[in-house]
């Protein structure tokens, strides 16, 4: 897990790069979230952790969910699967925060559902092939 101040910085290089990419002012951001231009810039710099709500605010200003930056700040568990594929939906343009939420979920959901069904099958893989091994050869009984 990494460090208190890391995962600050990281989630302030986050909202930096979301924003940047979203191409929206820090002053405008600030505004949209309902916090001072220097607390944003601080937070930014990793100089301060924002609280949950203060990140929910912010992710609002960007158009993204929450939960994306509650993981940066490592106030909620990854989820299984591809991050790449995760971060391509939240950053799409073309949805709506609901159908962002809807679609990760789904995308967690097949995931797990994956991981699960994989393991089943190693554990019946590995049971058939103890079963063989117990099994005497043929010519020896």
């Amino acid at each position: 897990m990494p460090s208190l101040t890391g995962s600050v910085r990281d989630v302030g290089g986050f909202i930096r790069e979301q924003r940047e990419t979203a191409k929206v002012s820090l002053r405008e951001l600030a505004r949209t979230a309902g916090v001072s231009n220097p607390y944003l810039s601080q937070i930014e710099r990793g100089l301060r952790k924002p609280s949950a709500e203060i990140l929910a605010q912010i992710a609002k200003g960007l158009h993204i969910s929450a939960e994306s930056l509650y993981q940066q700040a490592g106030l909620l568990e990854e989820r299984p699967g591809d991050a790449q594929v995760a971060t391509a939906i939240r950053l799409d343009t073309h949805l709506s925060e609901r159908h962002k939420q809807v679609l990760l979920e789904l995308y967690d959901t097949f995931c797990r559902e994956h991981t699960h069904n994989a393991a089943t099958a190693a554990a019946q893989t590995n049971s058939a092939q103890s079963t063989a091994d117990q099994l005497p050869e043929e010519g020896t009984a």
